[in-house]
């Protein structure tokens, strides 16, 4: 079962009528994010493999991951707000265990994204795995 916010999204999914709303409503989500503070758009937090330039800065607090996200791009903005939906709140040893390929599946976005949109998204996917997953071992460490 996914987060509450990520459901709420499927549900706003199904009644909308297109793949254009669904699009813009994608997009409203991500204009609808703060932005990432300038000070956080460095190498260390930029995503390679993406066609728009894209950063995340994950927060692991009290077990917790969370990650605030920006883009150049409107519906890659988006497309970050859909996973902050996703995995923000999870416990840290969850991440990477969540089908993030079957839950926005039911989205339908796998059909609507162009090819290099669906690389850099797999991508953002990847590096939230990897930052978990690091968290969750240097949490059991301690």
């Amino acid at each position: 079962m996914a987060q509450p916010a990520f459901e709420d999204i499927v549900e706003d999914f199904e009644f909308l009528d297109d793949w254009e709303d669904r699009y813009r409503h994608v997009i409203e989500a991500g204009k609808a994010m703060d932005p990432l503070d300038d000070a956080l758009k460095v190498p260390s937090t930029r995503v390679e493999g993406c066609a728009s330039q894209v950063w995340l800065h994950p927060k692991v607090g009290s077990g917790t991951f969370r990650f605030d996200g920006d883009s150049d791009a409107l519906i890659v903005r988006g497309l970050i707000a859909v996973l902050r939906a996703l995995y923000n709140d999870l416990p840290v040893v969850e991440v990477p265990r969540v089908d993030a390929g079957g839950e926005l599946a039911r989205l339908g976005l796998n059909d609507h994204l162009s090819a290099q949109r669906s690389n850099g998204l797999r991508a953002m996917i990847e590096r939230i795995r990897v930052v978990a997953a690091d968290a969750a071992q240097d949490d059991g460490r301690q």
